[in-house]
């Protein structure tokens, strides 16, 4: 068994950042639209998550004593393939399917999917999902952790705020959220105002690092601290920029849900790498 633990510099975790960011691109050129934008603003977290925090067996997705990764916005799945791509726990004929009809590689994360730990598609559940694991885990008498990804726009379902008070009620010390705040919804700008994100998730007992969610050294630096902490939850509010990376996607006033001409992935894959050069 080969276990991945996580000792990458930030620069390298920058390439691991681009490498997931042009895999994406180029799942997505051939389908004319998708989350394409919350995928590439989300890059540098799951980078990190992945090559730097988490421990696993790429050989053995189903390892029982792997630290879990739950992607609670499961429209992200463009993004969390790619990173299981580049673990080599998908393949090229896998990814290739990405988004058509019959296919293992939904638009909407499903549990069957190797390396999947949740089905997605409806939000607001992935942090209670999170806690169960975490408490379950602990239980067990395992030290695994569990790192939750959700969005700025789950903040405003009550499941959401059940499951923090929850954690921080059973003192969930091995559970990580990471809060997307890229100030989007499937309408356009977030309904409500959530903020202060931050000082909700302290009200609620969390341990809370917020950060620029497009700088790799940051969040390093977020996890770090907060590795410290065995007593508590802990968050990380990341502010990203969806379509980080491809200047075109971040000019779009409407970047949930993107629809893009054919002839147009040339030129933004082509963006892409120059703004990595």
């Amino acid at each position: 068994m080969t276990v991945l633990t996580t000792a990458v510099a930030p620069e390298q975790l920058r390439d691991r950042s681009f490498a997931l960011r042009r895999r994406m691109m180029h799942m997505a050129a051939d389908k004319g639209e998708g989350y394409i934008a919350q995928g590439l603003g989300i890059a540098d977290v799951l980078a990190v998550v992945y090559f730097r925090q988490l421990r696993f067996d790429a050989a053995d997705p189903e390892w029982v004593d792997r630290d879990r990764f739950v992607l609670s916005t499961g429209h992200y799945s463009v993004a969390l393939y790619a990173v299981l791509a580049e673990l080599g726990i998908l393949d090229d004929d896998d990814i290739a399917t990405y988004g058509l009809n019959g296919s293992d590689l939904p638009m909407s994360t499903f549990d069957e999917t190797p390396g999947v730990e949740i089905t997605g598609g409806s939000l607001g559940h992935g942090l209670g999902q999170g806690v169960g694991m975490a408490l379950g885990l602990r239980l067990d008498g395992r030290d695994s952790k569990v790192i939750v990804e959700l969005s700025d726009g789950e903040l405003q379902e009550g499941s959401t705020w059940e499951a923090a008070m929850s954690a921080a009620s059973f003192r969930c010390a091995n559970l990580t959220a990471v809060v997307d705040c890229n100030g989007i919804q499937a309408d356009g700008p977030m309904v409500l105002d959530m903020e202060p994100v931050a000082d909700k998730w302290a009200s609620f007992g969390w341990v809370v690092e917020e950060v620029d969610g497009n700088d790799v050294d940051a969040l390093c630096t977020a996890f770090d601290r907060l590795d410290s902490v065995t007593d508590r939850p802990k968050v990380i509010i990341a502010r990203t920029t969806p379509g980080h990376g491809v200047p075109t996607l971040v000019a779009r006033e409407r970047a949930h849900f993107v629809r893009v001409e054919p002839g147009e992935w040339a030129s933004l894959i082509e963006e892409l790498e120059n703004n990595h050069a």
